[in-house]
């Protein structure tokens, strides 16, 4: 992976050049980032730039026998740390690296619905387990093979539970030449002890004009299609490529029908929803209510007279502009939010899903079909 292979973020790589000509590399560093920014393609563009054996003044040279094994990732000095399902077959990271080169290989750009869809995740959730902290600890502990640092790049720490504080030693006295560099998208879900030991890179969203020019060159786009896809993805470009090979997951669908399900009073319907949804996998029910909690924002936006900021696509819009103008007013809205949020917030805690979205379903009925607000979301608006 060369820098010149990224999308944008000319600052940063620039910044991370000079570190290297200034003999200023720090052994930890957090590249922190939003999704779809690059962040895992700059820390891999960043560890072949440092090990390149001729490199040149803005990239590295791509042909010397360490940037082909880097471009391939099978370098020996290169090692990989990611959130995994675990289960017999599988204890650590290594069991599996094929799959993950693979990912990598065909789009750097990706989430960890991307990387679930490549398991068999079944129902488990993620994680990067203390059996895969263990193995960290013992890579780094041998010599490199051939380049002068080794290099370990995690993907996600925030998947690192309290197992993580078992590499703070090695990580604060890493040995000669150990480069780690952690990339994650929440600050707030890290370890606050891994935290405080790396030096934070902060890698800002892509501009709405550079994934528009990217997708007008990759994918032939016209000017106004392009425009509409990066406003509604905002910066990530993983969501932007989403959007235009229209694989876009039927959430949308399901969370307009359960809300009609729940205005309609269909107490059957909604108890044959529950017994679906129930069975779609941790992962899947969170990113449902992921959907729900922006979707309904959108709907306050609509609500407060702010269409403009509005960031729906077509069908989308026309189901919020409906509930907007005959279901929904901002207290009611605010009310199913945090009923979303409350349940996304069981769910990261293996909360009994079938339970759980039934309870939801009867709240949604209480406040969109009756109009009875929870205790305490009862809110005068001028």
């Amino acid at each position: 992976m060369q820098f010149k292979n990224i999308i944008g973020q000319e600052a940063i790589k620039q910044q991370l050049i000079q570190t290297f000509a200034e003999n200023r590399i720090s052994h930890a560093q957090l590249f922190l980032s939003s999704e779809g920014s690059g962040a895992l393609p700059l820390a891999i563009a960043y560890a072949q730039y440092i090990n390149c054996l001729d490199k040149q003044a803005d990239d590295s040279c791509g042909e010397c026998s360490s940037c082909r094994k880097y471009e391939r990732y099978i370098h020996p000095d290169l090692h990989f740390s990611y959130p995994f399902f675990a289960s017999k077959d599988v204890r650590t990271a290594v069991d599996v690296l094929d799959e993950w080169r693979s990912m990598v290989l065909a789009d750097p750009y990706f989430d960890m619905d991307i990387w679930r869809s490549k398991l068999s995740a079944e129902n488990k959730q993620a994680n990067i387990n203390i059996a895969e902290c263990h193995d960290i600890i013992k890579k780094l502990s041998y010599k490199a093979f051939e380049a002068e640092t080794k290099v370990l790049i995690m993907w996600l720490p925030e998947y690192l539970d309290k197992e993580g504080n078992s590499l703070l030693k090695i990580i604060e006295e890493p040995p000669q030449n150990t480069l780690f560099i952690l990339v994650a998208n929440n600050q707030e879900q890290i370890l606050s002890t891994l935290l405080s030991r790396t030096q934070i890179v902060k890698i800002p969203k892509l501009p709405h004009a550079t994934v528009e020019s990217y997708l007008m060159d990759e994918f032939g786009l016209s000017e106004n299609q392009a425009t509409e896809y990066s406003f509604l993805a905002d910066g990530n470009l993983i969501e932007a490529k989403q959007l235009v090979a229209n694989t876009q997951n039927e959430n949308a669908d399901k969370f307009a029908e359960w809300l009609r399900m729940g205005y309609g009073n269909r107490v059957l319907d909604l108890t044959n929803f529950v017994d679906q949804i129930a069975g779609w996998g941790r992962e899947n029910q969170k990113n449902f209510l992921k959907y729900g909690i922006s979707f309904l924002r959108e709907c306050s936006l609509l609500l407060s007279g702010a269409e403009e900021l509005v960031k729906l696509p077509g069908s989308a819009m026309d189901t919020a502009k409906r509930l907007s103008t005959h279901v929904l007013n901002l207290s009611m809205a605010d009310a199913i939010i945090s009923e979303l949020e409350k349940a996304h917030y069981h769910i990261e805690r293996n909360a009994n899903p079938k339970i759980l979205f039934l309870d939801v379903s009867l709240q949604l009925v209480k406040i969109i079909k009756f109009k009875t607000l929870p205790k305490g979301t009862q809110y005068i608006y001028s």
